[in-house]
């Protein structure tokens, strides 16, 4: 497997501000576009992170991310054991609530726990102190509960701002990760721009959410489909 630094995720380099136009665009969310100025820029230590849906790689690999926490499915645990699938959950304690037993079984198995805020708020247009809190406070949870600071952050619905990439580079976050691909609740696919078809790369969203189908059979339906393609899944914090 083929590690990138996380500079190779960069869209010409200029999304130190906003993240790669391609990534954010309207779909599902966009920074707001507004230059920093020096002085300000100045007054943050912290570099802001890259915003990526997709990774630039020749590795036959796709990226499988899980959203919320509501689903705590047993089978899932099986599977991602079974298969050794390297998923990534990006997790929101108000929906976790009592269910953090769940995904440290998940992790123990070989899932990511990564951060998606306290309380699953809109975050854009918020001020820094709220989009802060949520994003910090998520930390300490996650701290608390696992003894990790994760790396990567998923902002609620994918909608984000100049000063929620602020907020994520002041709590330690290094990219702020949406997605090109995202599954339905009855295993269907859509895709946020470039047209239809997984491509290597490419990160996927699997949403809490209500289904006729389990988590399980939702994930086997998309596993078939990922092969089918001739690709794999891949561990998304090698390659960001």
């Amino acid at each position: 497997m083929r590690r990138r630094p996380a500079a190779a995720v960069l869209c010409a380099g200029a999304v130190l501000l906003v993240g790669c136009a391609g990534a954010a665009g309207e779909r599902p969310g966009t920074a707001d576009g507004r230059a920093q100025s020096p002085t300000h820029a100045a007054s943050h230590a912290h570099p802001l992170p890259p915003v990526v849906d997709h990774v630039p790689t020749r590795d036959p690999v796709v990226f499988l991310t899980y959203d919320d926490g509501a689903e705590r499915d047993p089978r899932f645990v099986g599977l991602v054991r079974a298969r050794r699938l390297p998923v990534s959950m990006f997790l929101t304690d108000s929906v976790v609530g009592p269910g953090y037993g769940h995904f440290a079984r998940l992790r123990a198995v070989g899932a990511s726990i990564q951060n998606h805020t306290l309380d699953h708020p809109a975050l854009r247009g918020l001020p820094y102190a709220g989009q802060r809190a949520e994003i910090c406070g998520q930390q300490h949870k996650l701290r608390s509960r696992f003894g990790i600071r994760p790396r990567l952050f998923r902002p609620p619905y994918g909608t984000y701002d100049t000063t929620t990439l602020r907020a994520a580079a002041d709590c330690g976050i290094t990219a702020v990760v949406l997605w090109r691909a995202s599954l339905g609740a009855e295993g269907e696919l859509t895709y946020t721009r470039d047209g239809p078809g997984l491509r290597p790369g490419d990160i996927v969203s699997v949403p809490s959410g209500d289904a006729s189908l389990t988590l399980t059979e939702r994930t086997l339906r998309l596993l078939r489909e990922i092969e089918g393609k001739g690709l794999r899944v891949g561990r998304l914090e090698d390659y960001l």
